[in-house]
């Protein structure tokens, strides 16, 4: 059976490479040919051995998620329905602006967390995808934008904030991570990767060690009542120990700041109360706070906040010195936008048959 080279990272196809004993140097040079430039052809990569170019067509390939579909939004932003096996199908975006292109992937097929107000916890979950299905995301993003060795790049910026919770598949996200910084593969920044969590505290201690990158934590609310609604994570991981870990988080960080996530649900999480609340919970945690407007999905149960709403709730947040933007809504008319992701996923938990939503 053939091995899928997109499985692996730096240390796994140096491993790989010594198998075949060949020499370490022709791991890296096969890197660069599969990340950097979109190659899955080993007989088109000229500058490598004939002889290895033989041996990895007898044990290897290179298969990233086959596209179910693709759909493009007017603003520009794409999405791609990615089939996972099992008629389990995940979502990538990308969000092109002036001076970046970021793309948001997928960890999981479906999420065990619940969040109310997602439609990817709303569904279910069925597995954890593997580190080709994760990095495969960005490899067929990069070939279907059209990115040409030496070109531009299209994709500046990576944000694990698609389906499901990176932590809670910890060493698949991190190998996939670890590409995405790699110089021989994609060569990111960590400031410029981002994971998006929501709360897990002892993966974040993890990641800290592992592989810092830049951190977002999905918050939305101010307090453990609320968000024990909300979010469940939080009855097992409360607001105070998040705080602690993300100040924790902080001293290894590429960045001085975590972004904290609140969608503005009307009725629910968006009174001047709550803001006073949030400036009161984060007072000690160098932050920015990103307002996401609510995108709506059937029957969730909410309401996104009005604009007037948004702009008070932002208006408090900065006279207290924080930093606070409203996140621009990109690609609601494709289901693109966030929290609307929801793929297609055969539900192991048999969650999506007795959730409700949530009524404010």
């Amino acid at each position: 059976m053939s091995i899928n080279l997109l499985d692996l990272d730096g240390e796994g196809l140096a491993a790989f490479i010594a198998n075949l004993e060949e020499k370490p140097f022709r791991a890296r040079q096969l890197m660069r040919w599969m990340h950097r430039l979109g190659e899955s052809d080993f007989a088109r990569m000229s500058d490598v051995a004939k002889s290895l170019r033989g041996k990895l067509a007898q044990t290897a390939c290179i298969s990233p998620p086959r596209v179910v579909s693709h759909s493009v939004a007017g603003d520009g932003t794409r999405k791609w329905l990615l089939d996972v096996g099992k008629g389990n199908a995940v979502d990538a975006v990308f969000i092109p602006e002036t001076n970046r292109g970021t793309l948001c992937i997928s960890t999981q097929a479906g999420c065990t967390l619940a969040c109310q107000f997602c439609s990817t916890g709303r569904q279910g979950f069925n597995r954890n995808l593997s580190v080709a299905e994760i990095i495969g995301q960005l490899w067929l993003a990069n070939r279907e934008l059209g990115a040409t060795p030496g070109g531009g790049r299209l994709i500046t910026n990576v944000v694990l904030m698609g389906m499901g919770e990176p932590l809670l598949n910890f060493e698949n996200t991190v190998s996939a991570l670890k590409l995405m910084l790699d110089d021989d593969a994609y060569g990111l920044s960590r400031r410029r990767v981002t994971l998006s969590t929501s709360g897990v505290v002892p993966m974040i201690d993890r990641l800290a060690k592992e592989c810092p990158v830049a951190l977002a934590v999905s918050l939305h609310a101010p307090n453990d009542a609320l968000r024990d609604k909300l979010m469940p994570i939080n009855r097992q991981y409360p607001l105070a120990e998040l705080m602690a870990a993300c100040q924790r988080y902080l001293k290894r960080a590429p960045r001085n700041f975590i972004t904290f996530e609140y969608v503005m649900l009307e009725g629910v999480n968006d009174g001047e109360e709550h803001a006073r609340q949030l400036i009161d919970l984060v007072s000690r945690v160098p932050c920015k706070i990103n307002l996401i407007p609510f995108n709506p999905f059937p029957n969730s149960g909410f309401v996104r906040s009005p604009r007037r709403v948004i702009e008070r709730f932002s208006e408090v947040l900065g006279a207290s010195g924080i930093v606070t933007t409203t996140r621009k809504t990109r690609g609601d008319e494709i289901d693109a936008a966030c929290g609307q992701l929801a793929g297609k996923i055969h539900d192991r938990t048999r969650r999506s048959a007795h959730l409700g939503g949530m009524r404010s």
